[in-house]
C-alpha cells in the first residue's frame, strides 16, 4: 500500500476503535450498547470494503494504462527502427550503384 493509503487506513481504524470505545464506556444497557456497536462496526466494515475495492480498481487501472503506454512506445520504436533500416539500405544501394 502507498503511504497515503496506509494513513487513510490508520485513520479509519482509529475512528472505528474510538467509536467502539466511546460506545462501550457510555452509560447504556449492555444490549443497547452491543446493538449500537454491531451497527457501527458493520457500517465501518462496509466503508472499509468499499475503500479497498476502490484502491484495487485504481491500481488495476494504472497497470492497464501502463501496459497500453508500453505497447505504444514499443510499436513506435519498432516503426522508427524499421524506417532507419530502410534508410540505411537505400544509402547502401546508392553507394553500391555509385561504385558500378
Amino acid at each position: 500500500m502507498s503511504k497515503s493509503s496506509n494513513t487513510l487506513f490508520a485513520f479509519a481504524l482509529g475512528a472505528g476503535v474510538g467509536a467502539a470505545l466511546g460506545i462501550l464506556f457510555a452509560p447504556d444497557t449492555g444490549a443497547n450498547t452491543r446493538d449500537r456497536l454491531t451497527f457501527k462496526l458493520s457500517k465501518y466494515k462496509k466503508e472499509l470494503e468499499e475503500l479497498i475495492e476502490e484502491l484495487v480498481e485504481g491500481k488495476e487501472l494504472h497497470l492497464n494504462e501502463a501496459k497500453t503506454e508500453g505497447k505504444r512506445v514499443i510499436t513506435e520504436a519498432k516503426n522508427k527502427a524499421e524506417n532507419l533500416l530502410n534508410d540505411v539500405n537505400k544509402l547502401i544501394d546508392q553507394i553500391n550503384q555509385g561504385n558500378n
